[in-house]
């Protein structure tokens, strides 16, 4: 059996912080499996988060107008990006796993890991406008988002003040990730561990190290089928008919986003729906 290889993009300044920790124990629990593990430590690369014609070598397809995209679609068809683009793209063409660790910034992203999707993830190599969602390009990799958050874990259901973590993570799980075809795994929330006692910190580390051992294993979030939509322009890219009729009597939505208005289906970006 071929050896599997994961990636972990890593964006955090601090080496003593609770998301190098939770770091060091999947590098040292996919390690221990028999994995090769590729760690993309940004911070410590001084990774560039801008997205700039920097990132591309040679001449430019129309320098009177950059457009960030075109050029560097045609810049990956050449062979020309930015050698630490090239480098990261290497990267995620071995693994079969890739795990982001970061901290919550602003409900999102830090912009260095913003930075790396938006210059890594390019057009051509990551995704086409004929191979997206279902049928994307790494519709044989896995994906699980690791992060901590400042606020407690009651802060972010339906009637807390920061609201559903459901729509939080939406943008991230199916805007990025599932676009490019990744099969998302559940994320890993650390909820607020710089107010969670030492004891406590350590069992969440023993959690996920538990959860890495089976990783394999598990079941994918539910998203919507491409199939339910009509990928033309005259449909609209919208769901068709027949499934909108078809989900007319259930009591939830399809997805947290594909909500038809009815409530949110409970846990759609944060569990994998039990069969």
């Amino acid at each position: 059996m071929a050896q599997k290889t994961a990636l972990i993009v890593y964006g955090h300044q601090s080496p003593a912080s609770f998301n190098a920790a939770a770091r060091d124990v999947a590098v040292q629990a996919l390690t221990k499996q028999g994995y090769k593990v590729l760690v993309s430590d940004l911070y410590a690369m001084n990774f560039k988060a801008s997205a700039t014609a920097e990132d591309i070598k040679g001449d430019l397809k129309n320098p009177e107008h950059f457009i960030y995209n075109d050029e560097m679609m045609a810049a990956w068809q050449d062979g020309r990006l930015s050698d630490d683009i090239a480098e990261e793209q290497h990267k995620l063409e071995q693994a079969e796993l890739v795990i982001f660790q970061f901290p919550l910034y602003w409900f999102s992203i830090p912009a260095i890991i913003k930075g790396w999707i938006d210059r890594v993830l390019t057009q051509g190599f990551a995704f086409t406008m004929q191979k997206m969602y279902d049928n994307g390009i790494f519709k044989d990799k896995k994906a699980i988002l690791s992060l901590t958050t400042g606020g407690t874990e009651s802060m972010f259901k339906p009637d807390g003040v920061h609201g559903d973590v459901n729509v939080l993570l939406w943008p991230l799980q199916n805007g990025v990730l599932r676009f490019c075809g990744f099969q998302v795994l559940a994320p890993q929330i650390f909820w607020c561990p710089a107010h969670t006692p030492p004891d406590a910190r350590n069992a969440m580390l023993e959690a996920w190290r538990e959860r890495l051992n089976g990783v394999f294993a598990e079941k994918p979030l539910s998203f919507a089928p491409t199939e339910y939509f009509d990928l033309t322009f005259q449909g609209g890219f919208c769901l068709r008919p027949e499934v909108k009729e078809k989900f007319a009597s259930e009591s939830y939505g399809i997805t947290t986003a594909q909500h038809l208005g009815k409530p949110l289906p409970p846990d759609n970006q944060t569990k994998a729906k039990q069969s």
